[in-house]
């Protein structure tokens, strides 16, 4: 790597770029860089060489075309309870030997409510057609955990990162109109459909960060680059495409110290029943939350059934941030009969494995 290239997210020509790629590229483009360059005002070689520079320095931690795998899978947030000597274990193994745990996180409360015991947090995907309950058995078995929550996305209201974007957010910034609700119906892929998703959704290497970046990725497909953008169109019609994004190293400091956050605070609001896709739209129209769902928590949590997450490089910012969102929801009328803020602590983001051949692969490997 070129060691005059700067590589922090704070410096002013990646701060740029990263406004735009960490999850304003919607959808599959034939050339993402390209749309970065033309968005955020840098040509596109400087485009290429800072990303490059990011992902070689550990400020970047991946690139890569999302899916929206709520379409694709089945998935949970999962709550854990597992014995405290058995924490840190429980864990390495989902972190490192379960593909189809994602975001794996030890979180912890300010007091103690009932859901404070549940100190390991997971989101969990399966293929289309196979159990969450069978694949958390499993873990179970596994990780020594003793008990666990399956709480299923009912609608998605705000999905995306942009932390440099969000660092110069006031609290209550939010959208003219509330956030509209994406459902979580699962939707049939052809043959063809498969090869050319798993082979989209994969990392990109340094060598494929560059103006044509699909060019193996159809040799992979086994198709034309042509006819690989054309399924990559329909997929995203079918909207199971999410955007190209820069996934910045959020969770641990850079060579120089720097941390892009420090905290993440998971919020419960519980709203009466057949109100949550009113509260969710209100709560995932602000612009701080990085994530915003209908999911139900039942009575160990209070019955909350709206939950999102807030980033932020100071705590008592990211309380800020709560407590204009619970002005917001009284402003407008809908109750909150209970509130909570789960913290992150040790954390490990990863994509979740979505491949069926994987899934039968895995359970083979660790049955019985």
């Amino acid at each position: 790597m070129n060691s005059t290239i700067p590589v922090e997210h704070t410096d002013p020509v990646n701060a740029q770029i990263l406004a735009i790629s960490e999850d304003l590229i919607a959808g599959f483009q034939r050339y993402p860089f390209h749309l970065i360059a033309e968005k955020s005002g840098v040509p596109l070689e400087t485009v290429i060489e800072r990303i490059r520079a990011m992902v070689e320095a550990g400020i970047v931690r991946r690139v890569r075309q999302t899916l929206l795998s709520t379409k694709l899978a089945h998935g949970a947030l999962v709550a854990w309870k597992v014995p405290e000597e058995k924490l840190n274990d429980a864990f390495d193994f989902m972190a490192k030997e379960d593909p189809f745990s994602g975001h794996v996180v030890i979180r912890s409360t300010d007091t103690e409510v009932s859901g404070s015991g549940y100190r390991l947090w997971t989101t969990l995907k399966v293929p289309v057609g196979e159990s969450l309950d069978f694949h958390a058995t499993a873990l179970l078995r596994l990780t020594g955990a003793t008990e666990y929550l399956l709480m299923p996305a009912n609608g998605v209201f705000a999905l995306g990162v942009g932390h440099t974007r969000r660092k110069i957010l006031e609290p209550g910034d939010k959208a003219d109109e509330p956030a509209d609700m994406m459902t979580t119906t699962a939707v049939d892929l052809t043959d063809e459909e498969w090869e050319v998703l798993l082979a989209l959704k994969e990392e990109l290497t340094l060598d494929e960060i560059c103006e044509n970046p699909w060019d193996k990725r159809a040799q992979i497909a086994g198709v034309s680059l042509v006819r690989f953008c054309e399924v990559a169109e329909t997929l995203n019609a079918k909207k199971v495409i999410g955007r190209f994004s820069t996934f910045l190293e959020h969770v641990k400091p850079s060579a120089t110290g720097e941390r892009v956050t420090r905290f993440n605070g998971l919020f419960h609001w519980a709203v009466p029943k057949g109100r949550e896709e009113e509260a969710g739209g209100e709560v995932g129209r602000h612009f701080c939350m990085t994530h915003a769902y209908w999911r139900e928590g039942g009575p160990q949590f209070g019955n909350v059934n709206v939950m999102g997450v807030v980033h932020g490089t100071e705590k008592p910012r990211v309380l800020e941030h709560k407590a204009a969102i619970d002005k917001h929801l009284a402003a407008v009328g809908i109750p909150v009969s209970y509130t909570n803020v789960f913290w992150g602590g040790r954390s490990e983001i990863k994509p979740s494995e979505i491949s069926p051949k994987v899934y039968a692969e895995w359970h083979a490997k660790h049955a019985g």
